[in-house]
């Protein structure tokens, strides 16, 4: 049987790797679908996985987006809504086989550290190539518009979304970091909070000025009436006293872009692609930008760089005499 060893790897991702619970989950829905259909080609031990077979298996994943042997599962509600350009089937394909071959190539690594099989069929797979996305921010005024601060001091929730915004903003923290940080992490007298990232990195990230108001502000006119006995220590808390479920502080999150008036369709990692996109513009080192976004590697921040050129382009258009901007009507001089 297959499923033990497995169980095995998904255990050595979660304790040994520190892996993120999004990234077990992920690791553990493909490689299912893997030994689903390997277990369908009669392939009853790791050992007798060749390379052909993880090449016959990859060809149809090219060709299928669903589960082999599965029906087609409905999507979420909610799918399909993102960006046009960025959600079409190819390139949505391509993230999917990437993380398949990464899923597998990591998988028999660890077989063959453990010495459940002699060779590693997967050693040679190449990783597809990844669409280069240009991260999408939020122009600076619509960040204005957005951190207004609320001003019923009885709005609870007002003053919960204001402050997760305003440090979501001030120190570029994902999704998943801003819905886990407790209050033990926060140092606000001395504007920064320690963070817990990808892998069990933890980080210092200062927190601005206005950033620290918020959430103090938050923390004296409103977690205390959102506390109840079973409540944890995590500093965001819904209106029952309860963590947020990442898809509960994301809904949150887009209904208060809405009632400000942003029309854009947002992305959970909007506002940190934001606090990267405005450091860089206003002459932040690359390597500093590295360190507050917790990037283990220089290439996975060397993308902004894709949008600080696009800034100094636009810039240079709006500004220099001769740039390629759209020039008057000759008819049109002196008219005010």
């Amino acid at each position: 049987m297959l499923g033990p060893l497995l169980e095995e790897y998904l255990v050595h991702l979660r304790h040994e790797r520190g892996r993120a619970l999004h990234t077990q989950k992920t690791y553990a829905h493909l490689l299912q679908r893997f030994t689903f259909w390997a277990e369908n080609r009669g392939r009853t031990s790791w050992p007798q996985i060749s390379r052909s077979d993880l090449m016959d298996f990859l060809e149809v994943q090219r060709s299928e987006w669903t589960a082999l042997g599965r029906p087609p599962q409905r999507p979420a509600a909610g799918a399909g809504t993102g960006d046009s350009e960025t959600n079409t089937p190819r390139k949505r394909g391509t993230a999917s086989l990437y993380l398949q071959v990464a899923a597998l190539r990591g998988f028999f690594r660890f077989a063959e550290d453990e010495g459940c099989i002699t060779e590693n069929p997967a050693l040679h797979l190449s990783l597809p190539r990844r669409w280069q996305r240009v991260p999408k921010a939020l122009s600076e005024a619509e960040i204005a518009r957005l951190l207004e601060p609320p001003a019923d001091a009885a709005d609870l929730a007002g003053l919960c979304d204001h402050a997760i915004l305003e440090l979501a903003y001030a120190s570029g923290l994902r999704l998943a970091e801003l819905r886990d940080v407790r209050l033990e992490q926060l140092h606000l007298d001395a504007g920064f909070v320690t963070v817990i990232g990808k892998g069990n990195k933890e980080r210092v990230v200062p927190v601005g000025r206005l950033a620290v108001r918020a959430i103090q502000r938050y923390l004296t006119e409103a977690r205390p009436r959102l506390v109840t006995p079973k409540s944890p220590a995590t500093v965001f808390l819904t209106r029952r006293g309860t963590p947020f479920a990442s898809v509960t502080l994301w809904l949150r999150i887009k209904q208060r872009v809405r009632r400000c008036g942003i029309e854009r369709s947002m992305t959970p990692h909007m506002l940190r692609h934001s606090f990267a996109t405005h450091l860089l513009q206003h002459g932040a080192d690359l390597r500093v930008i590295q360190e507050l976004l917790g990037h283990s590697s220089i290439s996975t921040t060397e993308i902004y760089t894709h949008v600080s050129q696009q800034h100094l382009r636009d810039t240079h258009d709006r500004f220099h005499p001769r740039a390629n901007r759209p020039q008057a009507n000759p008819g049109d001089e002196g008219r005010p």
